[in-house]
This record gives C-alpha cells, sequence and structure tokens, in this order.
C-alpha cells in the first residue's frame, strides 16, 4: 500500500489539531512556521496541505492575518455532484435522474417522521409558502427559491442541521446544472396543488399520506427526466 505524500499526510495532522483542540470555524489556527514546528515537515508542504484544505473549506487562509478553521460547508461537495450530472448528462446519461432518486429517497424518507410532531408554527409556514407559490403561479411559475424553501421548512422539526445541509446541497447542485441546460417547468398549478396535499398530510399527522404525496411529487419529475434522449427537468 502506497505511503501518504507529505502534503496528505500534514492535512491529516492538521484536522486532528482541529478536533483535538476542540476549534470551530472561525477560530485561529497555528501559523505557518509552527505547523512546521509541529509537524516537522517544510513550509511548501504546510503551505500545499493548507491550500487542499482550503479548497475542501475546512481551513480559510486569511492574507495578512493568518489561518483559522474554515465554515466547513458543503460547497465543495456540491460542486462535485453538479459536475459530475452535468458530465454524465452530455454523455446522454441520466445525471439528473440520479440526483432526483437520491433527493426522492431521502424526503420519502422523512416525510413520515415530520407527522410525528409538527409545530404549529412550521406548519404556518408552509402554509404561507404554499400561498406564495400560488400567488407565483398566477404569473406562470412558482419560482425555485421558495420551492426550495418549502422543502428545507418541511423538514425544520426535525432540529438536524446535517439532514438541512444534505438536503440544501442536491437542492443547488441540481438548481447549478439546470441553469446550464434552460430546463422546463411543471404547470405551476400542479406543483401548488402537491405541494398543499403534502402540508395537508403532514397536518393531519398521516404518514402514509404524507409519503404518497411526496412520492406523487417526485413522480411528476421523474416523469421529465426519464425519456431516453438527453432531458431537462423543472419542478
Amino acid at each position: 500500500m502506497a505511503r501518504p505524500t507529505t502534503a496528505k499526510h500534514i492535512e491529516r495532522r492538521i484536522k486532528e489539531l482541529i478536533l483535538e483542540r476542540r476549534l470551530a470555524p472561525g477560530d485561529a489556527l497555528p501559523t505557518e512556521s509552527e505547523l512546521m514546528d509541529l509537524f516537522e515537515v517544510g513550509r511548501v508542504s504546510v503551505r500545499e496541505a493548507l491550500k487542499s484544505l482550503q479548497a475542501m473549506n475546512v481551513v480559510e487562509i486569511r492574507r495578512g492575518f493568518g489561518t483559522f478553521v474554515g465554515s466547513l460547508s458543503l460547497e465543495p461537495f456540491v460542486e462535485g455532484l453538479a459536475f459530475r450530472a452535468a458530465v454524465r448528462y452530455r454523455q446522454g446519461q441520466p445525471g439528473l435522474l440520479e440526483l432526483m432518486k437520491v433527493r426522492e429517497a431521502l424526503e420519502a424518507g422523512l416525510v413520515g417522521a415530520v407527522t410525528a410532531g409538527i409545530p404549529d408554527e412550521d406548519l404556518d409556514v408552509l402554509r404561507g409558502l404554499v400561498a406564495e407559490m400560488e400567488t407565483e403561479a398566477l404569473s406562470g411559475r412558482v419560482a425555485r427559491s421558495t420551492d426550495r424553501a418549502f422543502h428545507l421548512a418541511l423538514y425544520a422539526s426535525l432540529d438536524n442541521h446535517l439532514l438541512s445541509e444534505v438536503l440544501d446541497a442536491f437542492w443547488a447542485a441540481m438548481d447549478r446544472v439546470r441553469e446550464d441546460l434552460d430546463d422546463s417547468h411543471q404547470d405551476p398549478a400542479v406543483t401548488c396543488a402537491q405541494h398543499r396535499e403534502i402540508v395537508e398530510a403532514v397536518a393531519a399527522a398521516d404518514g402514509e399520506r404524507a409519503v404518497r404525496a411526496m412520492r406523487t411529487h417526485f413522480d411528476g419529475i421523474r416523469t421529465r427526466l426519464e425519456p431516453a434522449g438527453p432531458q431537462t427537468a423543472g419542478r
């Protein structure tokens, strides 16, 4: 088995340092010189490791100020998902369909849990977003931002920050690809009706109905993604 390069080894050591010192995003890291002494390596290797970690949002290098723990956001993950889907689409492969299926599996698997005890204030938010969709539909199109806000708000009561970030990452990845593909959009009246049914199923604490509503919602998306030739999709 090949031994890791020095830079890769330092990357791992810096991550371990962050964990050991319980550092949070925005906290200062040791200087380059201190890292060199700590790990007994050269400046070039330290800089190479820091640049790699910066690309992953693990660290943030502020010129003239030092190096800090990064935002730890999923942006690099989003970029990878979007680029993979775009490449596969250009090759006539179902890149968008694959993204959608993962999202569907996540959302259909979680919406039942939401029905177990969603707060009234969350229901108010969801109904407000559906009303906003209905207003937007009058002009012929439901805004992507409103649709996205609905799906994020739907799972707020689960109080799982990682879940919210992962779901939003799939949204962002699909948006990046779809902007490039100039996609078509579903009938806005159908979009509104499907989202309202999801809300009412959740409000009724009917898990099976909520899952059916979510599956129906994704059925429409799948129909537009599954044709043999390269196709585009909308919500």
